[in-house]
């Protein structure tokens, strides 16, 4: 059975940009394994951090569940997400528990610095995935086959000097959007904080209204997520594109990226 990791920095963030496309792949038997690297203790201003990570711990596992995904506990708190040698053999484990043929994580650039250093991560610890010496924490056997990392769109879909970023696919997700939703709707503690914090009023309706606008963007797709795929050299042989071939027409090529990529 094929799996794919997603690996992202806080509890909701992959209900927001990446769980759509796991369902669509679980749909086609792909084995879904689920991971935020930090403990979401600082998104609270009604309770203190510890009992902030433990409600958030809790959400997060069962939006994992509602998922059937597999669940990794966080390794650090809120900006404590640095780029550093125990962190990554910690998130390289994960990739090798998981044997993912697919890793779904955050823009390389994106509005926070925990959002790119889970990127950062992520990435080295799935080219580190067939590297038998480097040892990862706790120990695990490196395996062979290909990996293919996809980006997610960063919020507001453009980097932080505002430059618009382009998806290179889609995913149509408007199929299993409400069970997303449903995910999400987990993550209850959120609500509040996001009201204070960034004004979206309701992150349900935030999220609804962000899936929207992917879709539109895709033209095809009611709801959809939007992705670009990570360079191939060090991962695979060559390169694939596992997520088109696994979801055929419900994976819309964007037409027009490769001349983007040039701009």
């Amino acid at each position: 059975m094929p799996s794919v990791l997603a690996l992202f920095a806080h509890p909701d963030d992959i209900e927001f940009v990446a769980a759509g496309t796991l369902l669509q792949l679980q749909k086609r038997g792909w084995d879904v394994h689920y991971m935020n690297l930090c403990s979401g203790n600082g998104g609270s201003v009604q309770m203190d951090g510890p009992t902030t990570a433990r409600t958030r711990l809790a959400e997060a596992e069962e939006a994992a569940k509602i998922l059937g995904a597999t669940f990794y506990p966080p390794i650090c708190d809120d900006l404590e997400l640095i780029y550093s040698v125990p962190l990554l053999r910690q998130v390289a484990s994960v990739v090798r528990a998981a044997k993912a043929s697919i890793v779904l994580t955050h823009s390389p650039s994106d509005y926070m610095e925990d959002h790119q250093n889970a990127c950062r991560l992520a990435c080295t610890a799935a080219f580190a995935h067939c590297i038998p010496n480097f040892v990862c924490d706790p120990q695990r056997e490196a395996y062979l086959h290909d990996v293919t990392v996809y980006h997610a769109m960063p919020h507001g879909l453009c980097d932080p000097l505002r430059k618009r970023i382009h998806a290179g696919s889609y995913v149509n997700t408007t199929s299993v959007h409400e069970q997303k939703r449903a995910a999400l709707a987990a993550h209850v503690s959120q609500k509040h904080w996001l009201d204070v914090s960034q004004g979206m009023d309701s992150y349900l309706i935030s999220m609804d209204e962000a899936s929207k606008r992917v879709g539109e963007l895709s033209g095809s797709f009611e709801h959809a997520e939007g992705w670009r795929r990570h360079l191939h050299l060090g991962y695979s042989g060559q390169a694939i594109d596992p997520l088109k071939e696994a979801l055929d027409e419900e994976c819309l090529i964007h037409a027009d990226y490769e001349a983007w990529l040039k701009e």
